[in-house]
């Protein structure tokens, strides 16, 4: 997992032509942009959506098999909770259509992040992470999550 400020991007031209230009997506993105999917590249898509953080992401650890995410919330602060996929324990079986597994029993050394406010998160495939937790209390945030075929 990679946690950053949007205004350091430029660290990220030489990493991957798509992740920079999912980065530059959420640089240039503004705060009243509709909820929706919006192709970037032939590799690159943004999601938008809105919904209410919570004390609890029931499901468990997402991780996904053929995409990285990049996760930015343009509109209030989420918690992230982190930890490598490996030694995790499946929860919910991996999803072929949606490209998710979810986990449950994280590392010891597991973390979290809070995104938003300019703060950013790329998540790998080893990367479970369990997104939808509330900060200081529960809000409405508006996210834009960017998928990157690998």
């Amino acid at each position: 997992m990679i946690v950053d400020k949007l205004k350091n991007i430029d660290v990220y031209k030489g990493l991957s032509p798509d992740i920079f230009a999912g980065l530059k997506f959420l640089q240039s993105a503004q705060p009243d942009i509709e909820v929706g999917t919006y192709p970037i590249t032939d590799k690159v898509k943004a999601i938008v959506s809105e919904y209410e953080t919570i004390a609890d992401f029931t499901r468990g650890y997402e991780a996904h098999q053929h995409v990285i995410d990049i996760q930015y919330p343009i509109r209030g602060l989420e918690r992230v909770k982190w930890s490598p996929i490996e030694g995790m324990n499946v929860n919910i079986p991996y999803d072929e259509a949606k490209d998710r597994t979810f986990y449950k029993d994280p590392s010891p050394q597991g973390t979290h992040v809070d995104i938003g406010n300019g703060i950013f998160a790329i998540m790998f495939p080893e990367d479970g992470h369990g997104p939808q937790h509330y900060v200081n209390k529960p809000e409405l945030i508006k996210k834009i999550t960017i998928k990157i075929a690998i």
